[in-house]
């Protein structure tokens, strides 16, 4: 990332355009995928810039992971919010944006459980880890405005159906994957919520 001449360094920017560059091609290659060396290359920084601002390509994978999950998790967020105040609806529509990632071309499957499965460390771990819990809260959440019997209970289900359809999606059926979690998705709702 030459820097033009005459204007100056904004270490945030930099870090900020690394992080985002990196997203890309360690999500479509892999984290084992690509050297630092390729990486750097194809960023367009040295090892040094790359090494300054995350200090090792974990550091840099550590980095991507975390900000990779804020934004997905903020995404799926935000399509529950915006389908109203129906917990069914928000079910759907969160199984709805997960159909539209299945469907683009640069779909590789969750980044987190991609890494985890890759790097079986501490670290790698303890970002999905937290990255599952992002999504349980969530699930959690509607599940509670649902008036589950058991709101954690079908949290927990609601994103091993998630989880579940990414994987399928990314290995089997992208296609289909989606409306058959949703629908399940939907049938446990109802049975969770239905008055005795």
């Amino acid at each position: 990332m030459p820097v033009p001449k005459g204007s100056t360094i904004d270490p945030e920017r930099t870090r900020a355009a690394i992080l985002e560059a990196a997203t890309t091609i360690l999500y479509e290659r892999g984290l084992d995928g690509v050297g630092v060396a390729e990486l750097c290359a194809r960023i367009g920084v040295s090892k040094e810039t790359l090494y300054r601002h995350f200090g090792t390509k974990d550091g840099l994978v550590a980095a991507m992971l975390e900000a990779r999950s804020e934004r997905v998790t903020r995404w799926l967020a935000d399509a529950a919010a915006t389908a109203g105040d129906d917990p069914r609806g928000q079910v759907a529509a969160v199984f709805e944006a997960l159909e539209g990632w299945y469907g683009d071309p640069v779909f590789r499957g969750c980044a987190m459980l991609n890494a985890a499965a890759q790097h079986h460390v501490e670290t790698v771990r303890a970002i999905t880890a937290r990255h599952l819990d992002r999504y349980l809260r969530l699930l959690t959440g509607i599940a509670e405005r649902a008036g589950a019997a058991d709101p954690h209970l079908l949290g927990r289900q609601l994103l091993v159906l998630v989880e579940g359809a990414t994987v399928v999606a990314a290995h089997h059926d992208p296609a289909g994957a989606a409306g058959h979690a949703r629908d399940a998705a939907l049938t446990l709702l109802s049975a969770a919520t239905r008055p005795n």
